[in-house]
């Protein structure tokens, strides 16, 4: 999975620029940055499988699903992780 980190703590922020970053984000290198509305997010790498089972754990993350999109959202502290699903992982599910 792809993982894009949002670094802000502002839902509604968050909420506003979804949709750009959710766009944008095949544009982006591994460890790039990209800046909308004052809000930086990046192409963090790779996330492995367990990394989300390990994360939806915690009581300090909150999840989020776009099903319509095979997106998961995990919000802690004040970054978002956007995790996409990559080609290769979508075809061993």
């Amino acid at each position: 999975m792809k993982c894009i980190s949002v670094y802000t703590d502002n839902f509604a922020l968050f909420s506003d620029i979804f949709e750009f970053v959710v766009e944008s984000q095949s544009k982006l290198s591994e460890n790039e940055e990209q800046e909308v509305e004052g809000v930086t997010f990046t192409h963090s790498g790779d996330a492995p499988e367990h990394y989300l089972e390990r994360m939806v754990q915690k009581p300090e993350v909150v999840v989020m699903k776009d099903k319509s999109r095979g997106l998961t959202i995990l919000q802690h502290g004040s970054v978002f992780e956007i995790l996409i699903p990559t080609e290769e992982s979508s075809l061993l599910s």
